[in-house]
């Protein structure tokens, strides 16, 4: 046996164990590393207000913190007034239930020729083996219910303590990353993270600027229509259809629809009409003017984006995915170099019908001629 072997075996078995081990590790913190890396565009979104806080003398701890504070009252009243709102259309389905239902068993009763009463139709409900089996899953799933809850409150705790330290401790962050690399390298760095906080604050601020145009716009028609939790509706309609990509707009849009068709039918045609009208109007009017200058990228590379972000890291790549693409976007454009491009017809997609015939003229001569020069000599006379 050579020497060498036992102490290869004994590397080749010490690497695989380190291997074995470093995929469990990562197996096992990949929520962590998600909550981290959520946060750390957190804190390049608001970058930006935390940078222009400080520039006028404020401590960059405190400036994040009131940031922070905002945020957190904004989120808190928008959950309060769509929680209210919730409550108050839960509690009128309750008491218009009966109602509901008479008007149903009526209906059955003329179209079919039924003679079903409300009475027989709750008493066999309620002594239904569906019911109680119901009931049953319902009471066993509430630990599990509130153990979801407390899991997400912790993970969002998470989240925004990495995201205060990262923005509070931006500084000293850039200068501990950097000290460990060549002046060369510190650039490149500088230059990445400059460009990183730009496309994502300058995506944030967009978009909350298209979620407040929108909530007004849909508060307008909504008080017009007399449809009730007007401002709820609008703050919802404004947060979802901005900052839940591809189908937020959907989703926006079937609630005021919904509880616009508990007054009036026609109010929800209306709703929906209006939704679509302005969706339009703000993919090739508004959207374009707002985000020329900070996440300016292909509709199609967007799209692309989020679904990629989706199948890596779920929902947290979904709402990553086009301020990093933005970001790795405008980093490759500063290191691409460009040329002006040529004044062709074909550019532009157009190619003129004259050339085409000229093309395919040239092209049969010269498949003629290679026939001619592939055919076989004539053979000689006696």
């Amino acid at each position: 046996m050579p020497r060498w072997l036992p102490r290869a075996l004994v590397l080749a078995l010490a690497l695989y164990a380190c291997f074995q081990l470093g995929s469990w590790a990562f197996h096992q913190l990949i929520g962590l590393l998600v909550n981290i890396l959520l946060a750390f565009f957190l804190a390049l979104a608001i970058e930006p207000a935390v940078g222009r806080m400080a520039a006028r003398g404020m401590r960059r701890g405190l400036a994040t913190f009131l940031v922070f504070l905002t945020v957190m009252v904004v989120s808190v009243g928008f959950v309060v007034l769509l929680g209210s709102m919730l409550a108050g259309q839960i509690v009128d389905m309750v008491e218009n239930f009966p109602k509901y239902l008479d008007s149903l068993i009526n209906w059955i009763n003329q179209t079919f020729h039924t003679e079903l009463s409300r009475v027989e139709v709750q008493d066999s409900v309620l002594r239904s083996d569906w019911l109680r089996k119901y009931v049953q899953n319902s009471a066993t799933g509430v630990l599990d219910v509130s153990a979801t809850v407390l899991g997400g409150l912790f993970k969002l705790l998470t989240i925004f303590l990495f995201s205060f330290y990262f923005a509070a401790d931006g500084p000293r962050l850039r200068r501990a990353l950097c000290s460990v690399l060549p002046p060369a390298r510190q650039t490149e760095v500088l230059r990445a993270w400059e460009i990183a906080v730009d496309k994502t604050g300058g995506y944030l601020y967009s978009r909350g600027l298209m979620a407040l145009i929108s909530g007004v716009a849909h508060f307008i028609l909504l008080e017009f229509l007399g449809v009730p939790y007007a401002p709820a509706l609008a703050v919802w309609v404004g947060l979802v259809s901005q900052f839940i990509p591809t189908i937020g707009t959907y989703l926006a849009g079937a609630l005021p629809m919904l509880i616009a068709f508990t007054e009036n039918p026609w109010y929800a045609l209306w709703v929906l009409v209006f939704v679509v009208v302005y969706q339009q109007f703000e993919n090739y009017i508004l959207q374009p003017k707002l985000t020329s200058k900070t996440v300016d990228i292909h509709p199609a590379v967007a799209f692309g984006s989020v679904i990629a972000g989706t199948a890596l890291l779920g929902a947290v790549g979904a709402l990553i995915a086009i301020p990093a693409v933005a970001t790795l976007q405008g980093f490759l454009g500063a290191y691409v170099k460009r040329y002006d491009v040529t004044d062709d017809p074909r550019v532009h997609g157009h190619r003129r019908y004259g050339e085409a015939v000229v093309a395919r003229l040239q092209k049969a001569l010269q498949h003629k001629k290679e026939q001619g020069e592939q055919a076989p000599p004539p053979e000689g006379g006696a």
